[in-house]
């Protein structure tokens, strides 16, 4: 096999943990038959399939998709009019067959192939549809791009996501091995196919990036809104009730596209146009997770927040009652396809000692640093934008 790999596709400029991010140190080319297998299909519909990796068959055929449980996929995707050799494109998040590890992977090896699933296949195929079959194909395409828990497969299976980085609709769902002779979970995974389907017919959705104005001092603009709100803190903490505890900045979206943003003004005089419009019955106001926004309001600020019309948590709640899905980011991602907005900004909300919801978390760091404030505030900015878009989203689905 000496010459097969290039030096280029074994070498990385990233090495975490001190490895190297390449063929040569996964080392799974060197016991198989078909290394470093290539994509089959001829991509008819652009739809690409990944699963988690080749069968002992596949290896041995030197061909993708060649199992009995590929057999099953292809029988499953006919009945819903897709041929999976003509219209699909079918690769694997990891692409060499191991006999001495079977069917199970370390997020090691994915890391190591990502770049072969997604650079050439995905960026050179510009696939309008990626099914993603199991929780080793949502680590390859998600998880170098989501900082946080991917948590199992039952949190990302259903969803079609927008993805703004690939302009394709990413579908995941179970794999094969978890579906067959499972009545309740094959009704489900049919029902996955069949609606990541669907969004072929559906154009794909482009955001527009929203315009945030940042105040200084005068904060008269506010006297302008007339309309619903949503609106985000930025803290020293989860709860406001230890003394030191502050409202940092605050963010106003008025619109899907328009957001005002402005660190809290340190005078009541200052703040009194903000207070106005908190106190104001005849705007509404939205939050995601409402009592927090109303919590810090009253206690810090010393105003109730009138005329509450939604809460973007407790909605996603009535929606979809799995775990793990509630949260802005997660729901950012899924229904609008834009991720890791605010990896540079989450370290400084957490508290070096973590001893109650009260503790102080570190944002005053970021604060000190150069551009700081501007980076914290335009974190907020996009925060309280998705809260009224998804809030938008929301209400054309419940009412």
């Amino acid at each position: 096999m000496k010459g097969f790999f290039s030096i280029k596709e074994t070498e990385s400029a990233s090495r975490p943990e001190g490895k190297i991010l390449s063929c040569a140190s996964c080392g799974f080319y060197k016991k198989c038959k078909t290394p470093k297998m290539q994509p089959t299909g001829n991509f008819g519909k652009q739809i690409l399939i990944i699963d988690a990796s080749p069968e002992r068959i596949d290896d041995k055929m030197g061909a993708a998709f060649q199992s009995l449980n590929a057999d099953y996929l292809k029988k499953v995707l006919f009945e819903l009019g897709i041929d999976m050799f003509e219209d699909c494109l079918l690769t694997y998040s990891y692409n060499c067959y191991n006999p001495d590890q079977g069917y199970t992977y370390t997020t090691y090896e994915i890391d190591c192939c990502r770049k072969i699933v997604v650079n050439p296949i995905i960026k050179n195929n510009k696939p309008k549809l990626i099914i993603l079959l199991g929780s080793a194909a949502v680590y390859s395409l998600i998880g170098n791009r989501w900082k946080k828990d991917l948590n199992d497969i039952e949190r990302w299976r259903g969803w079609c996501i927008p993805d703004q980085d690939f302009k394709a609709w990413i579908c995941p769902t179970y794999d094969t091995f978890q579906v067959k002779d499972k009545l309740e979970v094959l009704t489900v995974w049919k029902n996955d196919l069949r609606n990541a389907i669907s969004h072929l017919d559906i154009p794909f959705p482009k955001y527009k990036e929203p315009t945030i104005k940042y105040l200084d001092n005068d904060l008269t603009v506010l006297n302008t809104i007339k309309d619903d709100v949503a609106f985000d803190y930025e803290t020293t903490g989860l709860k406001p009730h230890d003394e030191g505890h502050k409202v940092i900045c605050v963010s106003i979206a008025v619109s899907e596209d328009l957001v005002y943003v402005f660190m809290m003004p340190k005078s009541r005089k200052a703040r009194k146009l903000f207070l106005n419009l908190l106190t104001n019955p005849n705007i509404g106001k939205i939050a995601q997770n409402m009592k927090y926004e109303h919590a810090w309001s009253f206690e810090i600020l010393g105003v109730e927040v009138r005329n509450w019309i939604w809460d973007t948590m407790l909605a996603t709640h009535v929606l979809d009652n799995r775990t793990g899905v509630t949260g802005l980011k997660f729901q950012t991602y899924v229904q609008f396809g834009i991720v890791d907005y605010d990896s540079e900004v989450s370290p400084y909300l957490k508290a070096k000692e973590e001893k109650n919801a009260n503790s102080i978390n570190r944002i005053q760091e970021l604060i000190d640093k150069p551009g700081g404030p501007h980076l914290i505030m335009k974190y907020c900015a996009y925060d309280s934008i998705y809260e009224y878009r998804l809030s938008v989203l929301q209400r054309n689905i419940i009412m």
